[in-house]
Order: structure tokens, then sequence, then C-alpha cells
């Protein structure tokens, strides 16, 4: 099943929930009266797009049916699908993985699906030839290295870990001598899903940036966040507080089968400029899938 089929699944409550509005919007938009131009930007705000985007996105779609003469539901919805997509084309949404090994930091709160996405980004790197090591690095959760274990089975990869309440840092350490010694092409790190306290979070994970730099230097690293799609703009407040807290290259959306609010992933990328570089649609492995812009939005408004 491609992409877009995928899609079109994964976001079947959001079309379902807000979908016949949208459409219904778009199909007696004018952008020539008020009544037309608010309708639009409340069935955008109700589908969690945010009400900044929703209102920059109706006033851009404004001009370019200006410029390009649009008129009638299909020629706007190709327009807004246009506007849309440029929201989403944010930085670079694949991964750096140009040294061997590389290194990718996973972050997040507990309950995200932080674990499960790893698992399966592990199964996707796997399935393209390369060797993985995983690193337990949330070493605070009780059990979060066995539920990581499950995974490094299912994937066929080694597993690197300590004692529960063991130094994270210490753990990458021993990761990364495990994979310059066994050949490995990438190390995925799990981080401790803990962001209630900023400052121990910046300092453990300043901790594990300062042996990664130290032992692999020059390697080239992500740090993705992985964000629940159902917590809608609460996920904003999660994003924010960890790229001030971590920096990050990049998103990881899961659960966006169980929204009906989809539109999160639009305020994701105006609001921190970060490019969403994977999305989850399911509970089968290859149901994480690199993100598309384009197909995502043509599924939204289909």
């Amino acid at each position: 099943m491609g992409f877009f089929e995928k899609i079109k699944q994964g976001l079947a409550k959001t079309k379902n929930g807000v979908g016949a509005m949208l459409n219904s919007a778009i199909a007696s938009f004018t952008g020539e009266n008020e009544e037309s131009y608010d309708d639009l930007e409340e069935s955008l705000i109700l589908a969690d797009v945010g009400v900044e985007t929703a209102h920059e996105a109706v006033e851009k779609l404004v001009e370019v049916c200006e410029k390009r003469g649009s008129r009638g539901g299909t020629q706007v919805k190709k327009a807004l699908c246009d506007v849309l997509a440029g929201f989403l084309e944010v930085g670079d949404r694949t991964l750096n993985l140009s040294t061997k090994p590389s290194v990718i930091l996973v972050i997040g709160v507990n309950g995200v699906g932080k674990t499960t996405t790893i698992g399966k980004l592990a199964m996707r790197l796997t399935g393209e030839g390369k060797k993985v090591i995983l690193c337990a690095g949330d070493t605070f959760r009780a059990a979060a290295a066995e539920q990581l274990g499950i995974w490094a089975q299912r994937a066929g990869v080694d597993m690197v870990r300590h004692a529960e309440g063991s130094d994270p840092a210490a753990v990458v350490f021993d990761g990364i001598a495990a994979a310059k010694a066994r050949g490995a092409d990438v190390i995925i790190v799990d981080t401790a899903g803990r962001l209630h306290n900023k400052s121990n979070l910046m300092n453990e994970l300043g901790k594990i940036s300062r042996v990664i730099d130290r032992e692999l230097p020059g390697a080239a690293r992500e740090t993705l966040l992985v964000l629940d799609a159902t917590t809608g703009q609460n996920g904003l407040i999660q994003a924010e507080a960890f790229r001030e807290a971590a920096g990050l290259s990049g998103i990881v959306l899961t659960k966006l089968d169980g929204t009906a609010k989809g539109g999160i992933v639009f305020a994701i990328c105006r609001r921190l400029g970060v490019p969403v570089k994977y999305i989850g649609v399911g509970e089968q492995a290859d149901d994480l899938m690199p993100f598309e812009p384009k197909p995502f939005v043509e599924a939204l408004l289909e």
C-alpha cells in the first residue's frame, strides 16, 4: 500500500470529524465575502491547524486564487492544497546518516509511543540494509529496557543496556563502543521521557552529547522528538520545551490514526520551523512512514 492510501486510512477520523465541513467551506469559498472567509478559517481551526496558521492560510488562499483566477470548489481546493503543503516544506525531512556510525537521539515524554517508534525505525533502517544498535538510555522508567528489548528482537538488532537507575551517558558510551566493535551503521538512543524539570533534562542530554562528541567526533546526529498527535495543540507546548532544552532536527508524529484533528502537523511546522520527518498511522511496523507534505494534504482534503 502506498503513502497516499495509508494516509487516507490513517486520517479517516480527521476526515470524518471535520472533512465534510472543510470541503463544504471550500465549495462555497469566494474570498469576496466575510462569511465564506470565516467558515473556511473555522473549519481549519477545528482540524487543529491552529488559529494563527488557519488565518494565514486563508489570507494566502485569497492571494493565490486572485493570482490564478481560481473559481469554484475544485480550483479553490487545489489552491488550498498548495498553500497548506507550503507550510509543511520546512527543513530537510531526510535523516542525516552520512557517517558510520551515525547517531539518532529519540526524545519525548512518556506515553507518546517513543519506544515503539524506535523499534519501527530500527526495522525500517534494517530493511534498508543498515546495521543498527539500540541504546536503552531510559534507565529511569521501570521496564523501559525490557520493552525496548522486545523491539530489538523483532527488528533483529543488538541492544546495549545497564541496570535500572544507571547513568544514561554510561549506556551511550558502551553503545558507541559496541557500535565501533561490531561495525554498526546507526546507533539509536532511547532517552528518559521526563520534562517536569527542564534543567535535569538539559543536564542529562548535555552529558550524553558530550560523550558522543568525545567518542564519535564529527558523527552525523539526529535529535528526533516523538509527539502524540492526539494531544493536539498541547503537543506544541511539549515541543517548544524540548526544542529549548535539547535542540531538534525533526519531529515524529505518532497516533495520527487515533485523532480527529490531524491538522496539528501544520501548527508544528509553522510554529517550530522543525520538519516532520516521520508519521505513525497505525500499529504495524510499516505504519511509521517518511512524511510527504503534498500527498498528506491531498488525503486530508480528498
